[in-house]
C-alpha cells in the first residue's frame, strides 16, 4: 500500500484521509503551520492518520492529494512535489478565493495549471466535483446499485490507473480519462460538478468517451 500525504484539514481532507486509513494506507494529514493543531481532527475524524508538518508529510509519501483552497496553492514549493504523484481535488472558486490570475481566462482547467506549477509532479484531477457529505456518506462496494461515479483524468496511464484504483477502493465507481484536460469537465459550471450520478448518467452528462 502507497504512503499517502493529504493536504488541507478542511472539510474534505479529513474524510479522504479517513477512506485512505480504510483503506489501508499509510496516511498523513496536514495544514499550514504546526501539526498539533490539527492532531485532534485527525484523531476524530481520520483515525488513523498521523497530523505532520506538510514538508515531512510530502517528503515521505508516494502519493500527495492537494485539498487546500486555491488560493493557498501558489504558496506550496513545487520543488517538494517532485517525483510525487499528486491528486488534486482543488476547484477554482474566485468568490471564495479571490481572482486568481493564473486560473482566469487560460482556457485551460484549474489542473492543467496546477500541473505546469508543479512540473516535477505527475497530477490527476478527481473527488473534486462531488460535496463532501455525499463523499462522506455515499460510499458503497463495487457492483452496488446506484454506485456514485468520479472522473478520473491524467495524461500519464499509469498515475490515471493507480488513482482509479484507490477512488474504487474508496467507495465510488472510477471514470477514468487519458487526458488532464478532460477534467475540464469536472469542474464548476459543468453538467457533473455537485450531480449524484451513476457512470452511465455520468458519461450521458459529459458526453465523453472514457479510458476503459
Amino acid at each position: 500500500m502507497s504512503r499517502i500525504a493529504v493536504l488541507g484539514s478542511g472539510h474534505t481532507g479529513p474524510i479522504v484521509a479517513r477512506m485512505a486509513v480504510e483503506a489501508g494506507h499509510q496516511v498523513s494529514i496536514s495544514a499550514s503551520g504546526d501539526p498539533k493543531r490539527i492532531a485532534l481532527i485527525a484523531t476524530v475524524l481520520a483515525p488513523g492518520a498521523e497530523a505532520r508538518w506538510a514538508a515531512d508529510a510530502v517528503r515521505d509519501a508516494g502519493i500527495v492529494v492537494l485539498a487546500i483552497p486555491m488560493h493557498a496553492f501558489p504558496g506550496l514549493d513545487p520543488a517538494l512535489f517532485d517525483g510525487k504523484l499528486v491528486i488534486d481535488i482543488m476547484n477554482y472558486w474566485p468568490p471564495n478565493d479571490g481572482v486568481l490570475e493564473p486560473f482566469e481566462h487560460s482556457g485551460r482547467g484549474s489542473s492543467e495549471v496546477v500541473a505546469e506549477r508543479l512540473a516535477g509532479a505527475t497530477v490527476v484531477k478527481t473527488l473534486n466535483h462531488i460535496g463532501y457529505h455525499d463523499m462522506d456518506e455515499r460510499r458503497l462496494p463495487a457492483g452496488a446499485p446506484g454506485r456514485l461515479a468520479l472522473g478520473v483524468a491524467g495524461d500519464d496511464p499509469a498515475a490515471v490507473d493507480t488513482v482509479a484504483a484507490l477512488v474504487d477502493s474508496f467507495g465510488f465507481d472510477p471514470v477514468p480519462f487519458s487526458a488532464l484536460s478532460a477534467g475540464r469537465g469536472f469542474e464548476p459550471g459543468h453538467p457533473v460538478f455537485g450531480a449524484l450520478l451513476t457512470r452511465a448518467e455520468f458519461l450521458a452528462a459529459l458526453d465523453l468517451q472514457p479510458e476503459d
